[in-house]
């Protein structure tokens, strides 16, 4: 399924990855909400279905099993197309949850360095990953593996500590503008 077609045109999701931290909930919602498409946060999905917040999952059931969740949700979400996706920092990690999200949208990456990241989640209990000795060293070690699967998006804006929210939105949707413009076109 390639996306819903409406007036002839074919409309797909658009799917923001990237590390905790990144923007990708914020940046989502001014997307959907300048769009006129629905917004879907898989993380905000998890916690609905499960009636358990994502740290509550992580020490109960663990980091396996979340994952299977957040792939089931990504799919669910996915099939209706025509929306903007926040996916959690570890999904894109995933090659199903990539294929996927290639077959239904257009995976837009907000990039950050090391040092915005810490300075959004630091004083943010509810990152299990970050639950270490060495958040931080966590944080930069995880970036690190991550980045090179990051590159893999079809969309690549770097977003900084001191962008705004409407600065960052602008610098994607001109990127999807210039790299797949019919995404963003309207009935």
């Amino acid at each position: 399924m390639q996306g819903k077609r409406r007036g002839g045109v074919m409309r797909r999701n658009i799917v923001l990855v990237g590390m905790m931290g990144a923007g990708k909930t914020a940046i989502g919602a001014e997307l959907s909400r300048r769009l006129g498409r629905p917004l879907w946060d898989t993380d905000a999905e998890i916690e609905r279905a499960a009636a358990m917040t994502i740290p509550e999952i992580f020490a109960r059931d663990g980091e396996d099993f979340f994952r299977a969740r957040e792939a089931e949700v990504l799919a669910r979400v996915l099939a209706g197309g025509d929306s903007i996706v926040s996916t959690g920092g570890g999904s894109w990690m995933r090659e199903g949850n990539r294929e996927r999200i290639g077959q239904n949208g257009v995976s837009v990456w907000l990039d950050c360095d090391a040092e915005t990241l810490w300075h959004r989640v630091r004083s943010r209990p509810t990152r299990p990953l970050l639950q270490t000795a060495d958040p931080r060293g966590t944080l930069e070690r995880l970036l690190g593996e991550r980045r090179p699967v990051y590159s893999l998006a079809d969309v690549h804006v770097t977003a900084a500590r001191g962008d705004t929210v409407e600065d960052t939105t602008n610098r994607v949707l001109a990127a999807i503008a210039a790299q797949q413009p019919v995404i963003l076109e309207t009935k």
